[in-house]
């Protein structure tokens, strides 16, 4: 009843055949070998509404499988859309793989991917259209910065971890055998930046990483690098390790139960651990750490290293005003809780409340325990500080107290304004010499000319190069001030009450009630309080 044309056409002959209707076609060729063609509806409903002379009437074609390959915008995904055959021949593996060459792909294509989408050929109806993943770009991974790891443990870490007794509670004041190594022992070893994997689009188009970070390895004072391997630090002298920015030191140690009257004075080149109290009036001064296990009561404590106090640093007002006791780190410094005390330091942390104390914190001061601090900082002065920290500031009675953050910006605008002068008297010299080239280049003897205009140019190259470095100096002073007002924050997680004069750089803000957890920031040049979500 039907024939194949050879361009693929199913033909019926309508004269010999005489078909009554469009259905009785439909119903034949779907009982026929033609039955998974492409029907041609569209003629077969023609040929009844408008009988013509043809003796042959296209009713069906056949059509083999077809895939069209997509690549994403981003180039990261290729995928394919597959149409099954209609009585046409399937599509083979390597007639599907060349469609992808011509679509582009290059990397990421996965042959499991592309014989998975073509299974469907024998699983789907004829004419279905399938998709699928054929090809995946990969991102890139970036290096990971090299990693100090620890062979040791420092005073610091043991500090973290008091003894237990036999009953199962804690000794605050025992944190067994002290922290020390001896000469040769392996300080630290450095893990090394790692170089990333490239990633790549599925055209083929190499996506760069990012290098890890390689930061030297630094041998403090009593360490040295290995002469047999370059990533680790090994101890030259016996002594406590003491953490340093990428690296370590070994201090020489001194340790005394308690500093008095009798003991004098202490001053030493390394560090300094006094197992139980600083009695009033005596000092210590250290090159390097500083701890102590009791208290400080009206001492004076120096260290470049870092100064942590067990329990607490208790002073009082003297007649002059100043305070009896004088807590004074180029490190950071911890304690538990301080009154009528001097801090000045790098990073202050303070675990439970500080009390008519006169601090300086270069860069944080934190009231409170590190997760969620809830310390109360009330009476005294922040003399400077980048970032504050704290539970409750201020008291219920609004007394007054006076806080400083960004202060050290004066001190950076005062260098700017001279930087500034220096500037304008360097472009003066610069305007000086531009007149003086152009008298000599009116001068009639070509040899004093010469000479004349070769000094003038090595003088002019000398404040060519002065007015570079101003620009460059000024310009670090200006990003400086910069993250020094933008970074400023005053943090309150429970209370900040009234009375409390906070200044940020030359802005005031003058508490008159009590607020709830805010942080008081500088914004577009006014000091203004977010309260805290949550």
């Amino acid at each position: 009843m039907f024939k194949l044309a050879h361009n693929g056409n199913v033909l019926l002959d309508v004269i010999e055949h005489s078909p009554p209707s469009a259905a009785f076609i439909i119903e034949a060729l779907e009982k026929s070998t033609f039955c998974e063609c492409r029907i041609d509806h569209d003629a077969i409903n023609a040929f009844f509404k408008e009988p013509n002379s043809e003796r042959s009437l296209v009713v069906a074609s056949k059509h083999d499988a077809t895939l069209i390959v997509t690549i994403s915008d981003d180039k990261m995904l290729a995928t394919g859309e597959l149409t099954t055959a209609q009585g046409g021949k399937v599509l083979a593996l390597d007639q599907a793989k060349q469609q992808l060459i011509k679509a582009g792909v290059a990397r990421g294509y996965k042959q499991a991917f592309l014989e998975q989408l073509l299974q469907q050929q024998f699983e789907l109806p004829a004419g279905t259209t399938a998709k699928g993943i054929l090809a995946k770009g990969r991102l890139p991974e970036d290096g990971k910065s090299s990693k100090l790891l620890p062979q040791v443990q420092t005073l610091k870490e043991r500090l973290k971890t008091p003894k237990l007794r036999e009953d199962g509670t804690v000794d605050m004041r025992d944190f067994g055998k002290l922290a020390s190594v001896e000469p040769g022992a392996l300080l630290v070893r450095q893990q090394p930046a790692t170089p990333g994997k490239e990633g790549f689009t599925v055209k083929g188009d190499v996506l760069p990483a990012k290098a890890g970070e390689s930061n030297p390895l630094v041998a403090g004072d009593g360490s040295e690098i290995s002469k047999t391997n370059p990533l680790e630090l090994i101890s030259t002298i016996a002594g406590v390790p003491v953490e340093i920015q990428n690296g370590m030191r070994v201090d020489d140690i001194f340790t005394i139960a308690d500093v008095t009257v009798k003991s004098g004075h202490i001053n030493f080149d390394g560090s300094v651990i006094v197992t139980h109290n600083i009695e009033p009036g005596m000092k210590v001064t250290a090159k390097g750490d500083i701890t102590v296990m009791g208290t400080v009561e009206s001492g004076e404590l120096t260290a470049q290293g870092d100064i942590t106090i067990k329990q607490g640093a208790i002073g009082h007002q003297q007649d002059d005003k100043t305070l009896s006791c004088k807590i004074i780190s180029n490190g950071n410094i911890h304690l538990s809780h301080a009154q009528y005390s001097y801090l000045a330091g790098n990073n202050i942390f303070i675990e439970r409340q500080a009390s008519h104390c006169a601090m300086k914190a270069t860069q944080l001061l934190q009231i409170g325990q590190a997760d969620n601090p809830q310390g109360k900082l009330f009476g005294g002065e922040i003399l400077d500080a980048g970032m504050i920290i704290a539970g409750e500031i201020g008291n219920e009675s609004g007394a007054k107290m006076l806080i400083n953050m960004a202060a050290s910006g004066q001190a950076i605008t005062a260098e700017t304004d001279e930087c500034l002068k220096e500037l304008a008297k360097t472009d003066s010299q610069l305007d000086t010499l531009q007149a003086t080239i152009e008298k000599a280049d009116l001068l009639k003897d070509a040899e004093k000319k010469k000479l004349l205009l070769a000094k003038i140019g090595a003088t002019q190259t000398h404040y060519c190069q002065q007015a570079e470095q101003l620009e460059k100096r000024l310009s670090n002073l200006e990003q400086h001030l910069y993250g020094l007002l933008n970074n400023a924050n005053l943090a309150v997680n429970k209370t900040l009450h009234s009375g409390v004069e906070i200044h940020i750089f030359d802005k005031v803000l003058k508490t008159n009630r009590s607020y709830p957890p805010c942080n008081v920031k500088l914004q577009e040049g006014k000091i203004e309080i977010e309260f805290k979500t949550s």
